[in-house]
């Protein structure tokens, strides 16, 4: 990872999360919850939230298809760009986990961190480009009134180069951050490195 950010109670450090009611374990879990488990993330049979949401199996298999398809789908809109957008509507959202989640992806992907620590600071003067600009001030459009964008919005996507495919991405990045996101502020709470607690 590159260096650590710190900014407004948001960070691009590798968080735990903890969730407030029981989740599966592991060593009672049905073989169709281990086997959702084992389609949704490398990660998933260690995961609070995971194993929480596998207290349904059918809702989270579904929910693993559309978010992988989502933000790992080949094509479209760079991956990278995507996860900028995915942090910029976590930050939007308070949602803490998530944004150190995807700020760090966008880091491994595009090999800096400068308009993270800009999402952090401040996400509405958030880019180093244009095309940054431009996501991230659609990404908090659309995520703070999603029944009112309007086409100048879309074309000052298409002004500073996406394609409709890779506005597609976004939308759909957006979206499935307005639900994530809801989730993990719902059902539990970060935990930082350094002291364990919440933060």
């Amino acid at each position: 990872m590159s260096d650590i950010i710190r900014s407004h109670g948001f960070t691009n450090e590798s968080l735990d999360w903890d969730a407030w009611l029981d989740v599966v374990e592991l060593d009672k879990a049905t073989p169709d919850q281990v086997a959702v488990l084992e389609e949704s993330h490398p990660k998933a049979k260690t995961s609070d939230y995971y194993l929480f949401l596998v207290h349904q199996p059918e809702i989270l298999r579904q929910r693993s298809a559309a978010f992988n398809a989502i933000m790992y789908a080949p094509g479209g809109m760079p991956r990278a760009e995507r996860e900028l957008s995915t942090t910029v509507v976590s930050r939007i959202n308070g949602c803490v986990y998530c944004a150190s989640v995807h700020a760090q992806r966008f880091e491994q992907l595009a090999k800096r961190n400068d308009v993270i620590r800009e999402v952090f600071d401040e996400p509405r003067t958030a880019g180093t480009t244009d095309r940054e600009k431009a996501i991230a001030q659609f990404s908090i459009a659309l995520t703070e009134t999603p029944g009112d964008v309007h086409p100048a919005q879309l074309q000052a996507l298409r002004d500073v180069g996406l394609t409709d495919a890779e506005i597609l991405d976004l939308i759909h990045s957006i979206a499935i951050f307005a639900w994530a996101n809801r989730l993990m502020l719902n059902l539990g709470e970060p935990v930082f490195p350094e002291t364990g607690a919440a933060g």
